[in-house]
């Protein structure tokens, strides 16, 4: 494929950037469209995962049937099989006439399944029934119908991991795994995050007729060497706010970082880092949702230490936390065995610098439980966005699905 066809390609769906990999993922879109080959896009939550299924079904002979896509994460367990496969009348209380799912459909075109890593293990055995024979049943009918869809997957999840674990299955991963389309995150793409921040706020501007937006050198600088958790739809919100909130049109650094949420500036590295020592695993979700509460927690241990020093009168004479760490307190590493017992992970590199420096990431007095940080971090996202499930979720980097069983314990 040449450059010109991928950019072609890019202007027809709205991609920006000029990353190399980028590229080279729209030219393995645009190349496997012309089969029937099962394609899944992995790759971190907010990266855009979702142009690339409308890049293959517009590229595919199927550009002219019918294109749908499901998040599978936001469909309740109870009605997932219905939604996919039908049902007939009377197959459940609500049941009151009979209804074709998204396979029958899409019957001769493209189904686009996001998230499909959330999907419960009697359903997986379902699709991959569907994937190998093309064939399916209605629930509460006895009849096979045959459908003919070409199946296009998504998810943030480290499949093997949850094949590890037992949540997904092996034989399924295999089958829609044909060709994958890794989607990198935005911080390894560092050269698109001022053309997509430009893109953006050209665009918010326009919307609201305001005046168009500057950045600094050092502006420019900081949103390059940002962590962007949240990837490219993290990066379209602050840009958002900017144009709204701003008066002045050029955006200092100092401006620039009022809008980068301090707790993810302090945790980038840590989090960085512990990625890392974990191979890069993003099943960690909803481990790193501890670490977000406990830095969160930063000021109530600052107000801690300074009643200690207060009561002591010198607490650099108090042992130090850090030095005194029992191994057998859970890391992020070795699971979540102790997780009654949780501290604050602390990189080794910290362990031989000056206790001041390393002070405030030490553990509260009362040890915080992992059910309690996780309930804390959903509760904060919730109130920021006043109620907002599906933005709540997109925040914490779970899927609506697995926040609606959260709540339900809360």
């Amino acid at each position: 494929m040449t450059t010109q066809e991928v950019q072609n390609i890019k202007q027809r769906f709205g991609i920006i950037g000029a990353s190399p990999m980028l590229d080279r993922n729209i030219e393995i879109a645009a190349q496997v469209a012309v089969t029937d080959l099962s394609v899944l896009i992995t790759g971190e939550s907010g990266v855009g995962k979702e142009h690339f299924p409308q890049i293959i079904h517009a590229c595919s002979p199927r550009k002219h049937a019918k294109y749908f896509a499901v998040n599978c994460g936001a469909i309740p367990e109870g009605t997932i099989d219905s939604e996919l496969f039908g049902h007939v009348k009377g197959a459940y209380t609500d049941a009151r006439s009979e209804r074709k799912g998204y396979f029958e459909e899409a019957d001769g075109g493209t189904l686009f399944l996001d998230e499909v890593g959330e999907l419960p293990l009697p359903t997986q055995a379902r699709l991959l029934r569907v994937l190998e024979t093309g064939e399916f049943i209605r629930m509460g009918s006895s009849e096979v119908q045959k459908t003919s869809v070409r199946v296009v997957a998504a998810t943030n999840l480290d499949m093997k991991r949850a094949i590890a674990e037992g949540r997904f299955r092996e034989d399924l991963y295999y089958r829609l795994n044909a060709v994958e389309i890794h989607v990198p995150p935005l911080r390894e793409r560092k050269e698109d995050i001022p053309l997509l921040f430009r893109k953006f706020t050209s665009d918010f501007t326009n919307r609201y007729g305001m005046p168009r937006i500057q950045l600094t050198d050092e502006a420019t600088k900081l949103l390059k060497e940002y962590y962007w958790y949240g990837n490219v739809r993290q990066l379209k919100n602050v840009a958002e706010q900017i144009c709204v909130l701003e008066k002045s049109r050029e955006i200092s650094a100092d401006t620039l970082r009022r809008y980068l949420p301090a707790n993810e500036q302090e945790q980038q590295l840590t989090l960085f880092g512990a990625s890392q020592n974990m191979g890069g695993d993003p099943y960690m979700n909803e481990r790193e949702l501890l670490y977000k509460v406990l830095f969160d927690m930063k000021r109530d241990i600052a107000d801690l230490k300074q009643q200690m020093a207060a009561a002591t009168g010198n607490v650099s004479n108090q042992p130090s936390a850090i030095n005194n760490l029992n191994p057998d307190i859970w890391h992020p590493a070795a699971g979540n065995q102790h997780a009654s017992n949780i501290m604050p992970y602390v990189d080794d590199r910290t362990r031989n610098e000056p206790e001041e420096q390393v002070a405030e990431v030490i553990a509260p007095e009362h040890p915080l439980t992992m059910v309690g940080a996780e309930e804390a971090m959903i509760k904060q996202a919730l109130e920021r966005h006043a109620g907002n499930r599906k933005e709540a979720a997109a925040e914490l980097g779970i899927s609506e699905r697995t926040l609606y069983r959260k709540l339900k314990n809360i």
